[in-house]
């Protein structure tokens, strides 16, 4: 009884950190310096909250001792962020530059000190049974939920319009709905993989409504496409028949709708076409702007001399809408070269294993967020959560816990009075 009060506490706890730090990316006031004093004080709060968990398991006894698997992922991670911060010298806004920087630090802290504090749970009280897929869908939970409560009470803070007026989408000022639409399908990605589990079905389906729901009302294209691929997966996964048949028929019978009312928005195919004039951008990126600094870029997320990427040709940007085009803007040749080996490696790792809970959790979380990197800020852009879900999936990917203690460490355990471990 007491373990299982203790598992209950320790899970609600990573829940609502795990759950703030996302909350801690929305621009929650209009208000510029209400919005970063906020930020700053969510993010770091959360990581100085998941230290804290860290260190208290630790006096109690919880040894962490870690082996790294895969090492080659968190190195050139490492060197990725170890150019941004040489690119100092030459970057165009030195401030801005190590702004973003020092803010994926902290998300990359972060990420470890929560990947830690999971092994270290699943370690010493492994009757448990805690999965990360659990803690991220719950936490994703609770924030589409206030989405969609909130645009029933208070819709002129929850909507955007867009098309001049003739659209709302869920997002309004507090997130960007393209970023709010791959929430809500990292959200029905982690409640397919709960529901492979077979507990809690009526409550996970749910939820999955939810975060359906939050997607349709975001009307965000790239996001409904992932959607798609993670259902295909998941389906394709399963081994009963019927449900293979009905969701390849409901797929058929909502293809219409989805491409008249969500794809070809106001029956504009010429935007679409043009990825909403994603492309054109793109392609005076790469002819204009990038021979200008092609080897090592303009510095950290900076994409031209001046705030603006300017062109005759297309709109006048900050950032690229596009995770790697952003990488080679800002870094150059050799930054897009370091973060595509980062990201091969990492991909490579997750689709050999042989742990099916850590493959299907990759697999619903890595969808979203490289979709998303496609059309928005992505896993190496801006900072966003989209950031800090892949920083996460790095260390889930390298950290195990070490059972081969040395004769020290078995005698910290045993005085911690912690379960020895032989």
């Amino acid at each position: 009884m007491e373990n299982t009060v203790r598992i209950q506490k320790l899970v609600n706890i990573l829940i609502l950190i795990l759950l703030i730090k996302i909350v801690g990316y929305f621009t929650i006031s209009e208000n510029i310096v209400i919005t970063r004093v906020l930020k700053i004080f969510f993010r770091t709060g959360m990581t100085l909250a998941i230290f804290g968990v860290y260190t208290s398991l630790k006096n109690k006894g919880w040894l962490a001792s870690w082996s790294w698997q895969n090492s080659l992922i968190p190195i050139f991670y490492g060197a990725y962020l170890a150019l941004g911060f040489i690119s100092f010298f030459w970057s165009s806004d030195v401030a801005y530059s190590a702004l973003q920087l020092l803010m994926n630090l902290e998300s990359f802290l972060f990420a470890y000190y929560f990947i830690a504090v999971f092994l270290l749970i699943r370690k010493y009280l492994p009757e448990a049974n805690l999965r990360l897929s659990y803690l991220v869908g719950n936490s994703v939970f609770f924030v589409l939920l206030t989405f969609i409560v909130g645009v029933i009470v208070a819709p002129e803070i929850f909507y955007r319009l867009t098309h001049g007026g003739e659209e709302a989408r869920l997002g309004g000022y507090l997130m960007n709905p393209n970023e709010l639409g791959m929430l809500a399908v990292i959200g029905a990605a982690m409640s397919a993989v709960e529901l492979k589990e077979k507990r809690n079905k009526v409550l996970l389906i749910f939820m999955l409504g939810i975060a359906i729901a939050v997607l349709l009302l975001t009307g965000s294209r790239s996001s409904l496409i992932g959607f798609v691929l993670i259902l295909l997966y998941f389906t394709g996964k399963s081994q009963n028949k019927k449900l293979k048949a009905g969701v390849l028929i409901s797929l058929a019978v909502a293809m219409p709708f989805a491409i008249s009312m969500i794809i070809f928005k106001q029956g504009n195919v010429e935007e679409v076409m043009s990825m909403t004039g994603r492309l054109p951008f793109w392609k005076a990126l790469l002819t204009e702007g990038l021979p200008k600094e092609p080897l090592f870029g303009f510095g950290y997320m900076r994409i031209a001399y001046k705030d603006y990427f300017q062109s005759v040709h297309t709109y006048a940007g900050q950032m690229t809408h596009n995770t790697f085009i952003q990488v080679l803007m800002n870094l150059g040749i050799v930054g897009l070269l370091l973060v595509l080996v980062q990201l091969v490696l990492t991909v490579r790792y997750f689709l050999k294993t042989k742990d099916l809970e850590k493959k299907s959790f990759f697999v619903a979380l890595f969808i979203p967020i490289l979709i998303n990197s496609f059309t928005e800020f992505g896993i190496f852009g801006e900072t966003n959560y989209g950031i800090l879900f892949y920083q996460l999936l790095i260390f889930y990917g390298v950290m195990e816990y070490n059972a081969h203690l040395s004769r020290r460490e078995r005698v910290m355990v045993k005085v911690g009075g912690a379960v020895q471990i032989s």
